[in-house]
C-alpha cells in the first residue's frame, strides 16, 4: 500500500498546475508547453534541461550541443529515468551529411552467464556496462561544435549546487523509497539520514555527482569506463554480487546504429534499429497506412491504431537480423499484418512476453532538439523502472540501469539490452518536417504513432496532436486515454465495447506516454512539450 504520506504527495502532484508549481519552486523560466522560434527549439522533460539546452543554441552551439547538454542536466534533476549508468540511443539529422543513429545501450559483459545468473529485477546482478557516457560524448565529439567542458558546465553546476526539486521527482522517489533503503550508496544520496524520501521543493544537492560529471568533462569518457571512477564501482559491484569487471567496462564502445526507413501517406520516416525499436513504429505506422485512408473520426481512428500496433508488436521478439530489419519495414510486410488485422488472425501471446513489454508505465526520458540551421536530434535515455537498479555506489552518486536479470528479456553475454525506445523523424521530399520521440516503456511506439497520425491524417497542430487523447493494445482488450473534454467518451467506451474489446478507461497521468516533438512552421519550428509531463520548451531570444 502507498503510505499515507506517500499519498499526500500524490494529491499534491495531481491537485495542481504545472506552471504554478514550478513557479513556486524558484525556476528560472515559467514551464510554457509550447515554444516557436525560428532560432532554434528545445523541448525536455524538465525546465532546468531545457535551459541547458537553449543556453547552449544561445551560445552559438548546434542541435547537437543542446541536446548533449539537456541530456546531462536530465542525467542530475530526473534521476528515477535516467542518468549517467543507464542508456541511450540518438538520432540526428544534419542538412549537410543525413541522418546518423547512435547506440549508447546498456550491455551484458562478454563473459556474462545468463543461464546461471540471478534472476533479479533490480539489485546488484541487475546492472549491466552504462552506455550514456560514452553515448552522449560520441555524439558530441562527431557532430557537436562546443567543448566537452562548456556542453557539461550546467549539468556539473546544477549537481554541484542543487536545486529545488520538482514534484514527479519526489514521488517517484518517495514509490521506491524501500527498496532505496535497501542499498547504502541509494541512502546515502537519495533519502533523507533519517530514510525519509525527499519532499517536492526540497533543495537537492549532489556533489559527488558533480564530481563525477566533472571528471568526464575534464578527461573525457575513459575516466568512466577505464580510470578511477570505473575502479570504484567495479569494486562496489563485486563486493555486492554484481557481475560488473574492469575488462567490461573497457570494452564498451557506443556505436553507430543502422538507420532504419519507411514512409506513412508519402513522408518519410526514418529511425533506428535495435536495441531501439524504430522498426516496429514504422512497421504500426505503415499498417495503419494499409488499414484505413480515412483516419478523421476518433472511433475509427482509435480502432485502427489499436491494430496497427497489436500487429506490429507481433514482431517485437523477431528483431534478430538486418534482414529483419528489411522485412518489418517493408510495405509488402505491413499489408500482410494488415490483412491479418482484416480476417482476425492477430493474436499475440502476451504469457509469452517479458515484463518490460507488458509493464503499464514505463519511466524514462526523452528530448528534442532543432536548431537554427535545421539540425535535429531526437534522443531518449532511461534507466529502466523508477530508480533503475535501485542501486547507487557510495561517493558516485548515479543509479544503475536495470538491464540484466530478466525484466528486459533474455539479455545475454556481450548482448545490449533491447527497449520500446524509438527517436524518430517524418520528412517530406527528403525535408525533415517532424521529430519526437516518447518516454513510456511498452507505450512508446503506440504513443509515437497515434501523434504523427493526428498530425498527418487528422490535419492537427503539433499541439494538439500531442494533447489529444492515444489508446494501446493490453493482454484484456484496449486501454483509452480520458483527457477531458477532447478526449474519448462513454460514447466511444460503449463503441469499443461493441466491437468485441474489453475496455479501460485511464484518467491518471501520464500513462500513455510523454511525447516532446518538434515541428516545422511557416515561422520556423515549433516545439511542444506534453500536457501529462513536468517538461517544458524553450528557444533562444
Amino acid at each position: 500500500m502507498i503510505k499515507k504520506s506517500y499519498y499526500l504527495i500524490f494529491l499534491l502532484w495531481f491537485g495542481c498546475t504545472r506552471l504554478s508549481t514550478t513557479t513556486e519552486l524558484g525556476y528560472p523560466e515559467s514551464r510554457q508547453k509550447v515554444r516557436q522560434s525560428k532560432n532554434g527549439v528545445v523541448v525536455t522533460g524538465h525546465p532546468l534541461a531545457t535551459n541547458a539546452g537553449v543556453e547552449m543554441l544561445s551560445r552559438g552551439g548546434n542541435a547537437v550541443d543542446a541536446a548533449i547538454a539537456a541530456a546531462f542536466t536530465l542525467a542530475v534533476v530526473e534521476p528515477s529515468m535516467s542518468g549517467i549508468g543507464g542508456r541511450t540511443q540518438i538520432l540526428i539529422y544534419s542538412s549537410e551529411t543525413g541522418f546518423h543513429g547512435i547506440d549508447g545501450t546498456t550491455a551484458a559483459p562478454s563473459d556474462y552467464d545468463y543461464e546461471n545468473a540471478p534472476k533479479k529485477r533490480y539489485g546488484y546482478p541487475s546492472i549491466g556496462v552504462p552506455g550514456v557516457v560514452k553515448g552522449l560524448t560520441k555524439a558530441l565529439s562527431e557532430h557537436g561544435s562546443l567543448s566537452r567542458i562548456a556542453v557539461m558546465s550546467p549539468a556539473i553546476e546544477i549537481a554541484d549546487k542543487g536545486h529545488s526539486l520538482i514534484p514527479g521527482e519526489a514521488i517517484r522517489l518517495a514509490l521506491v523509497n524501500e527498496q532505496l533503503k535497501e542499498f547504502e550508496g541509494s541512502r546515502q544520496h537519495f533519502l533523507n539520514k533519517d530514510g525519509s524520501p525527499l519532499v517536492p521543493g526540497e533543495w537537492f544537492v549532489q556533489k559527488d555527482l558533480a564530481k563525477v560529471l566533472k571528471a568526464v568533462a575534464i578527461e573525457g569518457p575513459d575516466v568512466f569506463y577505464s580510470g578511477r571512477i570505473a575502479e570504484k564501482l567495479v569494486a562496489d559491484n563485486k563486493a555486492n554480487g554484481g557481475v560488473l569487471s574492469m575488462k567490461a567496462m573497457a570494452e564498451y564502445e557506443a556505436k553507430d546504429s543502422h538507420i532504419v526507413k519507411g514512409s506513412y501517406r508519402g513522408n518519410e520516416l526514418t529511425a533506428l534499429w535495435m536495441p531501439s525499436f524504430g522498426a516496429i513504429t514504422i512497421e504500426a505506422l505503415q499498417i495503419l497506412e494499409s488499414l484505413s485512408d480515412d483516419l478523421s473520426g476518433n472511433q475509427t481512428w482509435g480502432e485502427n491504431v489499436f491494430h496497427a500496433i497489436e500487429a506490429a508488436y507481433l514482431d517485437r521478439r523477431e528483431q534478430k537480423s538486418l534482414s529483419d530489419a528489411d522485412r518489418l519495414t517493408s510495405k509488402d510486410w505491413a499489408k500482410k499484418r494488415a490483412t491479418e488485422v482484416h480476417n482476425e488472425q492477430v493474436f499475440l501471446d502476451w504469457n509469452s512476453l517479458p515484463e518490460s513489454y507488458t509493464a503499464p508505465m514505463g519511466h524514462t526520458t526523452h528530448l528534442t532538439v532543432v536548431d537554427k540551421n535545421g539540425m535535429i536530434v531526437s534522443l531518449t535515455q532511461t534507466v529502466g523502472t523508477i530508480m533503475g537498479s535501485k542501486v547507487a555506489t557510495p561517493g558516485l552518486g548515479f543509479v544503475y540501469a536495470q538491464t540484466l536479470g530478466g525484466y528486459l528479456g533474455e539479455v545475454k553475454g556481450g548482448d545490449r539490452a533491447p527497449s520500446h525506445i524509438s527517436p524518430i523523424i517524418v520528412s517530406k521530399d527528403e525535408n525533415p518536417i517532424l521529430a519526437l520521440g516518447a518516454a513510456g516503456g511498452s507505450r512508446i511506439p503506440s504513443s509515437i504513432v497515434a501523434v504523427i497520425s493526428r498530425v498527418i491524417d487528422q490535419d492537427q497542430s503539433l499541439e494538439n496532436a500531442v494533447a489529444l487523447p492515444r489508446v494501446q493494445p493490453t493482454k484484456d482488450g484496449v486501454d483509452i486515454e480520458f483527457t477531458g473534454p477532447n478526449g474519448f467518451t462513454l460514447s466511444d467506451s460503449t463503441y469499443f465495447a461493441s466491437l468485441g474489446h474489453m475496455v479501460t478507461v485511464q484518467r491518471q497521468k501520464a500513462r500513455f506516454g510523454r511525447v516532446h516533438a518538434v515541428m516545422k512552421s511557416e515561422n520556423g519550428w515549433v516545439g511542444v512539450a506534453d500536457p501529462d509531463w513536468e517538461g517544458s520548451a524553450g528557444s533562444p531570444k
